[in-house]
C-alpha cells in the first residue's frame, strides 16, 4: 500500500494543467484553462481547469476531481495506477506504508517492488540490445524490417533483443546486484538445480515486454529467429507474484484510449497481430497471447467498452473454440461481433498485404454477430439432417439464453428466427426452457428480490426537500467550514466564535442527528473523524479522496463557490454568496434542517397512533413526544423570527 506521506508528495508536487495538457489541448482562459470535453463529442470547449484549486469539471459530461481522478476516468486506472503513473512522471520515489502488515506481507510485497524494477531493468536492456549492438542491429532490427515493422512503432511497443550469449542478462543483472533467488522468480534466467550457474530464457529471441493496465512491465514474450532449431517459436514468462497470463492481454496499454474512443475491442490471438494491425491504423486492438481467453481478460476489456469484435483465422478448429470465447463474453454482459479472415489467413499476414483503409472496410462490411457467426459455420455441418439442424437451433439459443438485456433477447430470437426459418415462438419456448434450467442450476440468487414501494407525489417532495437542505449543509461545510464565524441564537446570550464545521456538527451532537442520504452521511462521518483527529475536513480535502463520487462532489461545490464571473461586478450586478452573511446562512440552514426532522418525526408518530394497534401505554408516550415535539418546534420557529 502506498504509504499516505508519499500520497500527500504526489498531490503537493503534480500540476493538474500539466498531466490534462499531455490528454488535452488546453487554452488559457483568465485564471483558468479551458479545452474540449474528452469523454463526449463537442465543438464548443466545456472542460475547465482551475490551477489554483488543482481541480478540473467536464461541464458536458458532469465529471469532475482532481489530477487522479482524471487519469482514472480518461485512462481508467485504478486509484493506486493513477498515483503510480504520476510518481514516475514527476520522479517521486514510493514508500509503502507496511505499519500494519505481518513480516510475511512485508516480505511479500518487497519482494513484489523488486519483480517490477527487475523487468523494468531487462526491458531497457533488451531495448538497448535491439538499437546500439551490432547483433541487435544485425539480427533484431533486421527481423522486424523484413516484418515491415517501422522504427517508431518497434520504439512505441518497446521492442527488444536478447543476445546469443549463453548468460549475457544474468551476469548483467547480478552485476546490477540482483539475487539468483529473484531473477529465478522472474523466469528472465534459469538455474540448474542447486547451482549459480545462470543462463537466460530468451537468449537470441527478439523481445515482446507485456505491460499491465497503467503501463507497467510484467513480463515478456520472446520469438526465436532460427528455423532450424528445436524449440518452441515462441516463449512467454512463467507465472509469477506480478504475471498471471490469464489476468493480462497483450498490448492494452497501447490500446486502451483507442478503445475508448472507438467504443469496441478487436481481440486477436498473438504478439505480431496486435503490431501489424496498430501500425496500419487497427490500434484498437490487445491478444490473448495464445491463451484460452478468460473471465478476468474480458473484465479487463469492459473497464473500456462493452463491444468485443473477435478476429479469427480460417481454421476450422480455432473457429470451432471460439463457441466457448463467444458465450463467456455473452455472460460478462457485453456485446460481440466475430470477424473471420480469408483462407489462409491471420491478422498478421492480412494486415501486410492491404492499406489501411482497405483493412477498415473489410473490417466493417465482414465483422459478424455471434448469430450469423455461428450459423455460417454450423449450417455447413448439418447438410440437411434435421437432428442436426435441431442441435445447431439449441445451440445458438443457448448462446442467447446467457443475454442478460431482455430487448437483446428478443431481437436475437427474431433474427434467429428469419436466419434459421423456424418460428419465434418455438425458440421462444426454448429460450424460457434454458433460462428455466440456469435458474434452477444455481442463478436463483442473481434473479432481482427487491419490491419497489410506491412513493406519492408528496412524500417524494418532502424526501427531495430534505435531500436539498442535507446538500446545502455539506455545501457550507465543504466550502466554507474552516471559516470563523460569530453566532448568538438568543440576543440575550453572549454571542461566540466558532468555525462552520464546528458549529454544525456540536448542534447535530446535542440532538443525535445524521444525515439521511447515505452519501452525504459517508462524507459527514468523515468530518467528524477530522474533528477528533483536529483537522477541519473542507472540499480542498475531499477533491482528494479515493471514491470518485465524492471527488466530483467536492470539485462541484468548490467550482460553484467561485463560478461568479468578475464581469458580473463590472455592469454592477452583484450577486450575493453564502460567505457575506455566513453566520446567519449556518444558523438558518442548522435551525431549517431540525424543524422538518422533527415535522419528520411527529409524522411518524402520528402514523403510528392512527394505526390503533398499540397499547394504552404506547399511546399516551406517543401523545407526551408529541407534546414535546411541538414546544421544540415553536422555539426553533421563534428562533427563525417565523410566525407559525
Amino acid at each position: 500500500m502506498i504509504s499516505k506521506e508519499t500520497i500527500d508528495k504526489i498531490f503537493s508536487t503534480a500540476r493538474v494543467e500539466e498531466v490534462i495538457s499531455d490528454f488535452i489541448n488546453l487554452k488559457k482562459s483568465g485564471s483558468n484553462y479551458k479545452g474540449l470535453s474528452p469523454f463526449v463529442d463537442e465543438k464548443t470547449p466545456s472542460f475547465m481547469v482551475s490551477p489554483s484549486k488543482q481541480i478540473w469539471k467536464d461541464f458536458s459530461s458532469g465529471k469532475g476531481g482532481n489530477v487522479v481522478t482524471f487519469l482514472m476516468e480518461q485512462e481508467h486506472y485504478t486509484y493506486p495506477e493513477a498515483l503510480r503513473y504520476l510518481a514516475k512522471k514527476y520522479n517521486i520515489e514510493i514508500e509503502e506504508d507496511n505499519k500494519e502488515l505481518s513480516e510475511i506481507q512485508k516480505e511479500t510485497q518487497l519482494n513484489k517492488e523488486s519483480l517490477y524494477q527487475l523487468s523494468e531493468v531487462a526491458n531497457e536492456y533488451y531495448q538497448n540490445q535491439l538499437w546500439n549492438t551490432e547483433e541487435g542491429a544485425n539480427i533484431g532490427i533486421s527481423y522486424f524490417r523484413e516484418r515491415s515493422i517501422r522504427d517508431d512503432i518497434i520504439k512505441q511497443f518497446q521492442l527488444g533483443y536478447s543476445p546469443k550469449d549463453w548468460a549475457a542478462f544474468t551476469d548483467f543483472a547480478f552485476n546490477k546486484g540482483y539475487k539468483k533467488e529473484i531473477l529465478e522468480q522472474s523466469g528472465l534466467a534459469i538455474f540448474k538445480e542447486s547451482s549459480d550457474q545462470g543462463f537466460d530464457r530468451f537468449r537470441e529471441r527478439v523481445i515482446f515486454p507485456i505491460h499491465s493496465f497503467s503501463g507497467r512491465v510484467l513480463g515478456f514474450g520472446g520469438r526465436v529467429l532460427q528455423n532450424n532449431v528445436k524449440t518452441a517459436k515462441y516463449i512467454n514468462s512463467p507465472e509469477s507474484e506480478i504475471y498471471h497470463k490469464s489476468q493480462i492481454l497483450y498490448g492494452l496499454f497501447q490500446a486502451k484510449s483507442f478503445i475508448i474512443k472507438e467504443d469496441n475491442c478487436f481481440l486477436v490471438e498473438g504478439y505480431m497481430d496486435v503490431i501489424s494491425l496498430y501500425q496500419n491504423g487497427i490500434k484498437n486492438v490487445v491478444a490473448s497471447s495464445g491463451t484460452s481467453l478468460t473471465v478476468e481478460q474480458i473484465r479487463l476489456i469492459k473497464r473500456l467498452t462493452n463491444n468485443i469484435t473477435v478476429l479469427y483465422d480460417g481454421d476450422q478448429a480455432g473457429i470451432k473454440a471460439s463457441f466457448r470465447s463467444i458465450d463467456m463474453i455473452l455472460n460478462q454482459e457485453m456485446n460481440v461481433k466475430v470477424l473471420r479472415f480469408p483462407e489462409g489467413e491471420d491478422p498478421d499476414s492480412f494486415a501486410g498485404k492491404h492499406t489501411a483503409d482497405e483493412i477498415k472496410i473489410f473490417f466493417k462490411e465482414n465483422s459478424k454477430d455471434f448469430i450469423q457467426f455461428k450459423t455460417d459455420v454450423l449450417l455447413k455441418e448439418t447438410k440437411g439432417d434435421p437432428i442436426k439442424k435441431a442441435s445447431l437451433i439449441r445451440d445458438i439459443v443457448g448462446s442467447i439464453a446467457l443475454i442478460k438485456n431482455l430487448i437483446q433477447k428478443e431481437i436475437y430470437i427474431k433474427e434467429c428466427s428469419r436466419i434459421l426459418d423456424i418460428s419465434e415462438q418455438v425458440l421462444f419456448s426454448e429460450l424460457a426452457q434454458l433460462t428455466q434450467q440456469n435458474v434452477q442450476s444455481g442463478d436463483r440468487n442473481k434473479k432481482q428480490q427487491a419490491v419497489l414501494q410506491p412513493v406519492n407525489k408528496s412524500q417524494q417532495e418532502e424526501i427531495d426537500f430534505i435531500c436539498k437542505i442535507e446538500e446545502d449543509i455539506l455545501e457550507l461545510m465543504l466550502s466554507y467550514g474552516d471559516h470563523e464565524i460569530v453566532i448568538n441564537y438568543v440576543e440575550e446570550e453572549e454571542p461566540y466564535t466558532t468555525t462552520v464545521i464546528e458549529e454544525i456538527v456540536h448542534r447535530f451532537n446535542e440532538d443525535d442527528l445524521q444525515f439521511t442520504v447515505e452519501f452525504y452521511n459517508k462524507i459527514y462521518l468523515e468530518i467528524i473523524e477530522g474533528i477528533e483527529n483536529n483537522q477541519l475536513r473542507t472540499g480542498e480535502y475531499f477533491v482528494k479522496s479515493q471514491e470518485i463520487d465524492i471527488t466530483e462532489f467536492a470539485v462541484g461545490k468548490l467550482l460553484k463557490k467561485y463560478s461568479i464571473s468578475n464581469n458580473w461586478e463590472l455592469k454592477e450586478i452583484y450577486v450575493p454568496t453564502l460567505e457575506q452573511n455566513l453566520s446567519k446562512n449556518t444558523k438558518d440552514v442548522i435551525l431549517k434542517y431540525k424543524a422538518i426532522r422533527i415535522t419528520e418525526m411527529n409524522k411518524n408518530l402520528a402514523k403510528e397512533l392512527s394505526s390503533g394497534n398499540i397499547s394504552e401505554k404506547r399511546r399516551l408516550e406517543i401523545f407526551k413526544q408529541i407534546i414535546m415535539l411541538d414546544k421544540l418546534l415553536k422555539q426553533i420557529h421563534k428562533l427563525e423570527n417565523r410566525i407559525i
